[in-house]
């Protein structure tokens, strides 16, 4: 009974604190300001609707919900604003190895450099970070050996790269949580169809054929709204879980492209799959991670994959009129 009291009243305290998400109307971040807010916690968003979405429209009539729209390389708004939070989750970013080729000044100065800037100017005796880093920082294993906090990080494009360096440079300052999360799934207010899983279950469903390389490449996975729920339980437990890094997804969700896409043809049985054996994916990561770090501190996913996959069916299916726009 105390414990439960205890972790109860914790709970209370930590739900009266600010916390401020940059990059909250972004697929990962829509997600969580609207867990945040359904917690109780009084959120802020800070976004330049780089892709003119509409993701937060919903959220304006929470009295505990506040939007600011502005980019987290403006040294001047930052200064103005970051004090004022007691958490930060610094979600901005320019996501994804094709994106970050695509625009890699846009990238280091988005990834790294804001980053560097924030941290500069929040006071670290008093504000906690929880820091989004990637598991793609593994880069290209062998696959068989699991990746702990202590693997040594080998990212393998520009976004691991510039992920992996500014985790480094918040790592050094006190009150901070790295969070490297397993390649996300599911639907979000934000829609993402480059991610792998998403991906697949949309083009199953639109072309009725999959082209796999790379078959026996590893991966792991996470849903979006378990990422939501690994932030809160960040906070609840920070005092615990500060000044160190957790790899976040599922043992369970560690699975070979092979193993994935026979997954998606159990729910959409009609689709074809085609293996192969030349030519390669610009993805090159292949990895097998170990989440039981995280596990210890209570943190379990809610979300498998199968029932990943059924709703990204059904949200695939409702948008099929759309397929040509997604």
């Amino acid at each position: 009974m105390y414990c439960f009291l205890n972790s109860l009243a914790k709970t209370f305290l930590t739900m009266n604190e600010k916390i401020l998400i940059t990059g909250g109307a972004g697929y990962v971040g829509s997600v969580m300001t609207d867990h945040l807010l359904n917690k109780g916690y009084e959120v802020t968003v800070l976004d330049n609707l780089m892709h003119n979405q509409q993701s937060l429209l919903y959220l304006f009539h929470h009295k505990r919900f506040n939007f600011i729209h502005g980019d987290v390389r403006n040294p001047e708004l930052l200064r103005s604003i970051v004090p004022k939070f007691d958490f930060i989750l610094p979600l901005a970013a320019i996501v994804g190895a094709p994106l970050c080729e695509k625009k890699p000044e846009d990238a280091r100065s988005t990834n790294y450099d804001a980053i560097v800037l924030l941290n500069s100017i929040r006071d670290p005796k008093r504000q906690k970070i929880i820091f989004p880093m990637t598991d793609s920082g593994y880069g290209s294993q062998t696959g068989t050996v699991h990746c702990t906090e202590e693997t040594p990080l080998v990212p393998v494009s520009l976004y691991g790269q510039t992920k992996v360096d500014a985790e480094k440079a918040l790592m050094t300052t006190p009150n901070t949580v790295s969070l490297r999360l397993a390649t996300a799934f599911g639907s979000s207010f934000r829609l993402r169809t480059d991610l792998l899983i998403n991906y697949l279950v949309l083009h199953a469903l639109r072309d009725n054929y999959l082209v796999v390389f790379e078959k026996n490449f590893h991966r792991n996975f996470i849903h979006v709204r378990d990422i939501a729920r690994a932030f809160e339980h960040t906070i609840v437990n920070f005092d615990t879980m500060k000044d160190q890094v957790y790899n976040i997804g599922d043992d369970s969700l560690n699975m070979t492209k092979e193993q994935l896409v026979y997954k998606v043809k159990e729910h959409i049985p009609t689709v074809y799959l085609h293996f192969a054996d030349i030519g390669t994916d610009m993805d090159k990561r292949n990895y097998t991670v170990s989440n039981k770090k995280m596990g210890r501190t209570g943190f379990k996913i809610e979300t498998n994959i199968d029932d990943g996959i059924e709703e990204l069916k059904r949200t695939f299916q409702f948008l099929e009129t759309k397929y040509s726009n997604i």
